[in-house]
């Protein structure tokens, strides 16, 4: 066999390794025939000026990996039954050119990833203040993890989530909300939560409702897994009654995606009387309730409603919240509750995604809530938050005093507020981005793809958000955001 004209790169991989590669290509290209025999050890290493180890080391691993048969005294040859259709005289190559992927469907590519410390001004509705979460008080409960390691936690097992912080959220729940579980599912957040109940619910063309302006994530999980949805109607207090049984009578809908407490994005909380008639129109209909309850704890002018799921005779409430509010979204804990039947495929399907999750991050915080950490955080944020929230109304007032069209209804807690600027919004996005703001406007909420088209001509409002940032930092966008805006 002729040498092949190989240039060894000394600051590239090992001598073998540049061989191996060589030799490798010399086949795959047809320039060394499938059978061809190979020169002998002896006579490479003086071709190529290297040690005879290095030759062996080279072709071992071509034998190793297929390439090369080695036999006794004949020395070494190609492998007879290589795929290869080209060969050292014909140069036959074989073109082969990438083929179409036949995706079960196509998801519309993902926005690049968005750093929102890019910005001085966040206005982002559902962002904690990261800089006030106890991170040495949170490190003694991960220290405590590690210092009392228990190897069976380790192992694969424990789906719906460790036995010690189930335990720990079931009693919060009760306490907090009086939720009583039978069992929950912990998820990594609450848009694996929503995945999940898409994944064993939804069908094809199954008829999913959701409010008019509402959360995308929710909506983008319900649709990738084949739902058509359903726009319910809104008003001032929340999801419209009779447009519900209107399109219950149209549509044989199975699930119905809620925001009661805090309605995303427009703060709305809905009445006990409207929630009373959503639940008994779903019971008669036989839709199952979404309940996702993102932000409960943070309610500043009465105690907050309990959930849906606390009165639900019928079992048809998946109630679903997450972590990611009170501490931080890295944590990447959420959780669901539900009836057995429920709990139980969720499992199903929660096994086949990822088994399980951050065990470690699961023990940390039922040893953090265990000790009393958790509940104290709490009370910090929540004092926190109320101040910031009635800086943000005094900030608005203010500007309605100078004579600004600005509109706006308090709501009763959350981490944001749904202002009405009474401006075409649509462009603003983008222009205040140049002053280093960031918010989300009206349009922002609405699907594109809901079965019917309830967006008005105009958008007008913005979602402002008042927990991440200071008042200062606060007050200042806002003075910002209306300079541009009148």
């Amino acid at each position: 066999m002729q040498p092949l004209n190989i240039k060894f790169n000394k600051q590239y991989k090992a001598k073998y390794l540049q061989l191996a590669q060589a030799i490798r290509t010399a086949i795959i290209e047809g320039d060394i025939a499938v059978g061809a025999k190979l020169s002998s050890a002896r006579e490479m290493a003086k071709a190529y000026q290297l040690n005879r180890h290095t030759i062996m080391n080279a072709l071992q691993l071509l034998v190793a990996e297929g390439w090369l048969e080695s036999h006794e005294r004949s020395g070494y040859k190609v492998t007879q039954t290589l795929p290869i259709q080209g060969s050292a005289n014909t140069k036959q190559v074989p073109v082969l050119t990438p083929k179409a992927y036949k995706f079960a469907k196509e998801l519309a590519v993902p926005a690049p990833a968005m750093n929102l410390n890019n910005y001085k001004y966040n206005f982002a509705g559902g962002l904690p203040d990261l800089n006030s979460f106890p991170y040495k008080e949170f490190k003694r409960s991960l220290s405590h993890v590690f210092n009392h390691v228990d190897t069976s936690k380790f192992h694969y097992g424990d789906i719906s989530g460790v036995s010690e912080l189930k335990v720990q959220i079931s009693n919060y729940l009760y306490k907090a909300r009086n939720l009583k579980t039978n069992d929950l599912l912990v998820c990594n957040g609450s848009q694996e939560a929503l995945f999940l109940i898409s994944k064993a619910f939804i069908s094809t063309n199954d008829f999913v409702a959701v409010e008019t302006l509402g959360y995308p994530p929710a909506r983008k999980a319900f649709a990738a897994c084949g739902a058509q949805l359903v726009d319910i109607k809104q008003d001032e207090y929340g999801l419209c009654i009779d447009d519900l049984k209107v399109q219950l009578s149209r549509f044989s809908i199975k699930m119905l995606y809620l925001t009661p407490l805090h309605q995303y994005p427009t703060t709305v909380t809905l009445s006990p009387t409207r929630r009373m008639q959503i639940y008994q129109l779903c019971y008669q209909h036989g839709v199952m309730i979404i309940e996702d309850d993102y932000d409960h704890e943070f309610h500043y002018q009465c105690h907050p409603l309990q959930p849906m799921a606390a009165d639900d005779p019928a079992g048809i409430v998946i109630y679903l919240s997450t972590f990611s509010k009170i501490m931080f979204s890295a944590a990447r804990i959420g959780y669901i509750c539900a009836a057995p039947d429920v709990i139980a495929q969720l499992n199903a399907w929660k096994q086949l995604m990822n088994h399980k999750n951050d065990v470690v991050m699961q023990l940390a915080l039922a040893h953090f809530m265990k000790e009393g950490a958790f509940e104290r955080h709490l009370k910090r944020m929540t004092k926190l938050y109320k101040h910031r929230y009635e800086a943000m109304d005094n900030t608005l007032i203010a500007l309605q005093v100078k004579g600004l069209p600005i509109e706006y209804k308090k709501p009763d807690g959350g981490m944001a507020m749904w202002v009405n600027l009474n401006i075409d919004t649509a462009n603003i996005k983008k222009h205040l981005h140049k002053h280093s703001i960031y918010l989300q406007t009206e349009s922002e909420f609405y699907f594109c793809d809901s079965y019917r088209s309830l967006k008005p001509k105009h958008f007008s409002y913005l979602r402002l958000g008042f927990a991440g940032q200071s008042k200062e930092v606060m007050q200042e966008g806002i003075n910002i955001i209306a300079e541009y805006a009148y």
